[in-house]
């Protein structure tokens, strides 16, 4: 009976979403749609990363959202990661264009994913108004993007923390230099933004450090082999600074990958277009969707999940290794 109960709610739920009627979201639903193998730590922090997603509800960005909608109850989370891309194709206008209503408020409605959203600057929001995105933090109540380059710091349990920073990698991106599509993210003089990444790595006691952008520094995907440059400039501050993780989006799949004597975790997470397996591979797949990330003093858990609310892959990250 209670399986013939969830399969009938999923297919009234992806009725709804195909038709474009907003989810009622209640306990009962959250009860049966409730995400298989997803879990926490104990004592932990927990926050969702989703990237490339601004598509105005096409490209299976409702079910995706429907599904973080039921991630960040599941597991409590308090606030979601947005590593860039937020409006394709070409950014938004003002903080009055009509795609911050199409695309992320209607979007986005669960009651739990009104939580804070941590933004980053993708290279297609630099075709619109990039600064429009930044002002937009002081008319919502969720969206975070305080400056193109900002860092927090979260509590953790025992009196630790965790640093987040949070980076636009669009003007250090090397090949942006010779681009005339691009030419608006050299605006910037990079080297202010790296010395300040250093400042702020090197002036933190936090226990877990993470570093968040839109470009990422090794792919298994689309663009594997065109990260040499950025990788260049940004990996050898964060390992001389020890950092734990590094989350990217602008690769559409989701993707975990770890090079070879470096303790430094590279997450992707986009939304389903083409991978393949690489030497430093440890997960990467074509598929919308986003990822769960589960953090106390000791541990770190990351958990890729489908637009069909399928945990693909999880991995686990001691502080220490």
């Amino acid at each position: 009976m209670f399986k013939l109960s969830f399969i009938m709610a999923a297919l009234l739920c992806s009725s709804a979403l195909s038709a474009g009627e907003p989810v009622i979201y209640k306990d009962a639903l959250y009860q049966q749609q409730k995400i298989a193998k997803l879990t926490t730590l104990p004592n932990s922090l927990n926050f969702m990363v989703i990237g490339d997603w601004g598509h105005n509800g096409h490209f299976y960005q409702k079910e995706v959202a429907h599904q973080l909608e039921i991630a960040m109850y599941q597991t409590d989370a308090d606030f979601v990661v947005s590593t860039g891309d937020n409006f394709y194709p070409n950014g938004v206008a003002s903080v009055n264009d009509p795609l911050w209503q199409s695309a992320f408020e209607n979007i986005y409605h669960g009651p739990h994913t009104f939580e804070d959203w941590y933004v980053v600057l993708g290279n297609h929001d630099y075709l619109g108004n990039a600064q429009a995105q930044i002002d937009y933090t002081a008319k919502s109540q969720r969206w975070q993007l305080p400056a193109r380059y900002y860092s927090k710091t979260f509590a953790l349990e025992n009196n630790e923390q965790m640093l987040m920073v949070f980076l636009d990698t669009n003007p250090i991106q090397p090949e942006y230099k010779t681009r005339e599509k691009y030419r608006s993210t050299q605006s910037q003089n990079y080297q202010t933004q790296l010395a300040w990444l250093e400042t702020q790595l090197a002036g933190s006691n936090a226990k877990w450090k993470i570093v968040v952008g839109h470009h990422p520094l090794y792919s298994s995907g689309k663009r594997f082999g065109r990260n040499q440059g950025l990788r260049d400039i940004l990996e050898p501050i964060l390992e001389r600074h020890n950092v734990h993780v590094y989350i990217a989006g602008h690769e559409h799949d989701l993707q975990y990958n770890q090079p070879k004597n470096s303790k430094v975790a590279h997450f992707v997470s986009g939304g389903g277009r083409f991978v393949k397996q690489r030497e430093f591979t440890r997960y990467a797949e074509a598929t919308p969707g986003f990822l769960s990330i589960s953090i106390n003093g000791e541990t770190l858990t990351m958990s890729a999940i489908n637009h069909l609310g399928e945990v693909r892959f999880s991995t686990e990250k001691h502080i220490d290794k």
